[in-house]
């Protein structure tokens, strides 16, 4: 007997169907066709201690199992549920006459109990715009499944409940969730505030300039300056996620296995920060096992490298193309896949190998070429796709004994949500353009252009600092940025001197 049964692979962030069809006839072999990997292979066993633990037999004929289409490979341990019941449906043990309303992922454990699988967000999407009318799949994926509209979810927790189910034997509920009431409950959920920061009033406008034109950073200061707890309080003023941005976030954690079975919809920008000990490939993504790097996980949001010139070189040079194209291409012999990678970088360094030069009180005991070579770790190229350099001096003892706190987080992000929707409002029409930090030539030719004033004062900082033409527009889209938070239709002179202190590094007498 012939039956189909359905699954769905996950190549990249999206889902293909996978048909598995299943052919019992007199003999006593097994096969398994359609470019399998061995987790997929080693199913079998799975599958026989699973049948007989919950007391169905393992079928005494030949088995041929083909998995279509033949040229995508098959991976992981999430086909054994449905290799299971078109195993069953085949030899009559299971009913065939629904297996077509249902597409039905899932990893099974000796006992028959199953374990949750990685890509349920986008195998759900992929069963919605085949037209199935449900997904059976893992318990601990069902909440983040029912995110999609117009799907019945139904999570299970032991292969019994399915054969029943499939059988009539068994009625079961499709998950609901509230998702878009859980997901606007969540969007303030942040464990920091900028108003814990003492002092540092220069640093936090940087960073909210940062975040109202989605510029990328680097912080410059000596060790306990407060480089890194500035940077992990960044999401909390950066504008919330839409339902669109939420999904395709959620859709890369998803895949990457990062979700937890009570997340639906990832609610807040993520937050990065990798170890300088990171490899390429755990960087831009890829590997035996394709997975999205930490470039991809930070989609939406902030990624935090922190001690910048300690990370490999190389490691850092793969950050250039994506930070342009804001989406990483990985080609590889047996495949060739696209991750979205459009995020913020945000980097923090000391200023030589102490860490104490143009400290105030500590004396620093490197010398100008140590200090250069320190530099030089980093590339002009990577610096230049940096927006803004800011240099932070440790906070002095008045400043961290004020009981006053600083600034909340919540007034900061209202300023920075208005500014971006002015730039929403100028770039609607424009696709890939939503902040100025994406503008291109042309729109800065547009939008971006100062005043005979401003001209004349840019010509001055670009010949004296030797400034490159990639940091010319480096400035031009800030100062656009600076005059949005102003509220400003006109780029004005002070708008490009702000946005010209923010070239620290490009300054000829920085580091002697």
């Amino acid at each position: 007997m012939l039956v189909k049964v359905f699954g769905a692979a996950v190549q990249g962030i999206d889902a293909s169907i996978i048909t598995i069809e299943v052919n019992s006839s007199r003999g006593i072999k097994f096969y398994l066709v359609g470019l399998p990997d061995s987790a997929v292979k080693e199913s079998h066993e799975r599958i026989i201690s699973a049948l007989q633990v919950n007391g169905y037999k393992f079928p005494t004929c030949q088995i041929i199992v083909n998995m279509s289409p033949a040229d995508i490979r098959k991976e992981g341990s999430a086909y054994d549920l449905p290799l299971a019941i078109g195993i069953l449906a085949a030899t009559g043990t299971v009913s065939s006459e629904q297996l077509d309303r249902y597409l039905i992922m899932g990893e099974l454990s000796l006992d028959g109990g199953l374990q949750p699988i990685r890509g349920a967000l986008p195998v759900s999407i992929a069963a919605r715009e085949q037209g199935f009318e449900g997904l059976i799949i893992p318990m601990q994926n069902a909440k983040e499944a029912t995110v999609v509209n117009h799907l019945k979810v139904y999570g299970v927790e032991n292969i019994t409940e399915v054969i029943e189910f499939l059988n009539g034997k068994r009625e079961l509920e499709p998950v609901t969730v509230n998702t878009r009431e859980e997901f606007y409950r969540n969007q303030t959920d942040f464990p920091f505030d900028f108003s814990d920061v003492k002092g540092q009033e220069n640093v936090k406008r940087a960073l909210e300039v940062a975040a109202a034109g989605g510029h990328n950073l680097i912080m410059i200061g000596s060790p306990g300056s407060g480089k890194s707890m500035m940077a992990k309080r960044l999401p909390g003023i950066l504008p919330p996620l839409s339902l669109a941005e939420s999904l395709e976030t959620t859709k890369i954690h998803s895949v990457a296995g990062k979700l937890s079975k009570e997340t639906s919809l990832i609610a807040t920008r993520p937050f990065r920060s990798p170890h300088h000990t990171i490899s390429q490939v755990a960087m831009v993504g890829g590997g035996a096992s394709p997975q999205p790097g930490e470039i991809s996980l930070a989609h939406n949001g902030v990624l935090f490298l922190d001690e910048l010139p300690e990370f490999n070189r190389s490691v850092l040079e793969v950050l250039r193309q994506p930070l342009e194209d804001r989406h990483i291409t990985i080609s590889r012999a047996k495949y060739t896949l696209d991750y979205p990678a459009s995020f913020m970088l945000v980097a923090s360094m000391n200023p030589c190998p102490c860490g104490y030069y143009g400290h105030p009180t500590h004396p620093c005991i490197c010398n100008p070429g140590q200090i250069q070579r320190y530099m030089g770790k980093i590339s002009g190229p990577l610096l230049d796709r940096i927006d803004i350099q800011i240099e932070i001096v440790p906070v002095p003892f008045e400043k961290i004994s004020e009981a006053v706190p600083g600034e909340s987080s919540a007034s900061i992000r209202k300023r920075v949500i208005r500014a971006r929707k002015i730039q929403e409002e100028r770039y609607k029409s424009i696709p890939g353009v939503y902040c100025n930090a994406q503008m291109t030539s042309s729109l800065l030719h547009q939008y971006a252009q100062p005043d005979t004033k401003g001209l004349n004062l840019l010509r001055t900082a670009m010949t004296r600092l030797n400034l490159s033409a990639r940091a010319y527009d480096r400035i031009l889209k800030v100062s656009r940025t600076i005059a949005d938070l102003e509220g400003s239709e006109k780029i004005l002179p002070q708008h490009l001197a702000e946005a010209i202190s923010y070239r620290n590094l490009d300054r000829e007498d920085w580091a002697g």
